[in-house]
């Protein structure tokens, strides 16, 4: 090889080392100047589960610890951040000897959330959030910051274990911040409730005094049983859970239970709806006048006793009165002396008014009268019993707690035959007494 051809090549050389060099320089002058608290922007190149690594241009690539990736405990790296995410982070630490970069995504997070949780506080804007842990007392969800939210503030219902919510997203609205204190509330009942009220307005509106529809049983109470007619719920009162007399409700239903209401009562300025299931069945009069008739004599149970008489079911959901004058021969001053409730007794049937769902009946009128004893003044021949005088106002208990229960017991009717007693039948074994 030539001088000349030498002298080419070492030209060459020294001109690529200076480029070399001046690309290296270049290259050197671009690298970011990285101070602690300083913010940058980078991408996540790799995940482990106790850290992350992100590229942010920088001579090597930074570190996110675990703890530093959200405002609440987390089991795996993986839980915050995916590979190719870009993030925007804060400069923890920095050491170019050791080539060691540690940054937080939390510090950012969390800032960027207490501005925007102060316009979510002022606009009630329902916002999503993932449940981190289950705690006691509540809920732990990150929304940049930790939030909490209390066990009376998850549903509408009661929940006794909140186990299975870790992992599970809320509808969440803010209650309450304290950003000196790190303190955030939130509440997903809000959301809920506000959705039920909007909801039961719209049901209220399609329904129809009348209407039957199957609802579900939700609970029962001393003087019902509420119902779940699709979302909003309607009170069937004691009274109108069946034709026959109900001590209380869990004898008719239980919770879960699917039944026919009918609605008898719609108030939606309270939000109230009155419900029947006994309105939506065959009632116990239906069939009264086919199987009995004025004169039979049929086998009843003593429900009630009262100062005027007795009631007596002759069947399901159907009492009648024997009056205090049809119970006995003799005279009696209370049904007491001779009944008690439960009783099986022999009844005949005096009047029966299907049309006021009313029935009169006899228990006397089963039974032989006793014969007179010797010497009782007989009636005076040739007058008829129409002609008797009656009682006084209180033989006939026309009482005013009297009427007020008579008046007040559908079942019940008092005909002339049920009220009627002479003045003879009245004090009969006692002139009796005198007449030797």
């Amino acid at each position: 090889m030539s001088d000349e051809v030498k002298v080419q090549d070492q030209s060459q050389e020294a001109q690529e080392t200076a480029v070399s060099q001046a690309e290296a320089e270049h290259a050197l002058n671009n690298v970011a100047v990285l101070k602690k608290g300083a913010t940058v922007k980078g991408k996540i190149v790799k995940v482990d589960a106790d850290q992350a690594f992100v590229d942010i241009g920088y001579k090597y690539d930074g570190v996110i610890p675990v703890r530093e990736l959200s405002s609440v405990s987390l089991d795996d790296a993986g839980q915050a951040v995916q590979l190719g995410q870009e993030v925007e982070l804060k400069v923890v630490s920095i050491n170019d000897a050791k080539e060691t970069l540690v940054l937080s995504k939390r510090v950012v997070d969390s800032e960027k959330a207490w501005d925007t949780l102060r316009g979510q506080l002022e606009s009630k804007e329902i916002l999503e959030a993932t449940v981190a842990e289950v705690v006691k007392g509540g809920l732990v969800v990150d929304i940049g910051v930790r939030g909490f939210v209390p066990a009376s503030m998850v549903e509408r219902q009661f929940v006794e274990d909140f186990s299975s919510y870790k992992g599970r997203t809320l509808r969440l609205r803010v209650k309450e911040i304290d950003r000196e204190k790190n303190k955030v509330i939130l509440s997903q009942k809000d959301v809920l409730d506000e959705e039920f009220e909007a909801n039961k307005k719209k049901i209220i509106e399609g329904l129809q005094v009348g209407q039957v529809l199957e609802g579900t049983v939700q609970r029962l109470t001393q003087f019902g049983a509420f119902i779940d007619i699709g979302g909003i719920d309607g009170l069937v009162h004691i009274s109108e859970l069946a034709w026959h007399h109900v001590e209380q409700a869990s004898d008719v239903v239980k919770e879960g239970d699917k039944v026919k209401v009918q609605i008898l009562k719609l108030d939606p300025s309270n939000d109230k709806i009155s419900l029947s299931i006994k309105a939506t069945q065959e009632g116990p009069w239906s069939n009264v006048e086919r199987e009995f008739k004025a004169g039979d004599i049929i086998t009843g149970t003593v429900k009630r006793l009262a100062a005027f008489g007795a009631f007596v079911e002759v069947a399901p959901g159907v009492e009648g009165l024997v009056h205090i004058s049809q119970i006995a021969h003799r005279h009696i001053g209370t049904p007491h002396e001779v009944l008690k409730e439960g009783q099986e007794v022999q009844v005949k049937i005096l009047e029966i008014n299907t049309a006021e769902k009313r029935v009169s009946l006899s228990i006397k009128d089963t039974e032989e009268a006793p014969e007179a004893p010797a010497g009782a003044a007989a009636p005076s021949a040739g007058k008829p019993d129409r002609e008797r005088q009656p009682r006084g106002d209180r033989d006939r208990g026309n009482s005013a707690s009297h009427q007020k229960e008579i008046a007040g017991n559908e079942n019940v009717s008092l005909s002339n035959q049920g009220l009627s007693m002479t003045l003879g039948e009245r004090f009969g074994d006692k002139l009796s007494k005198f007449k030797k």
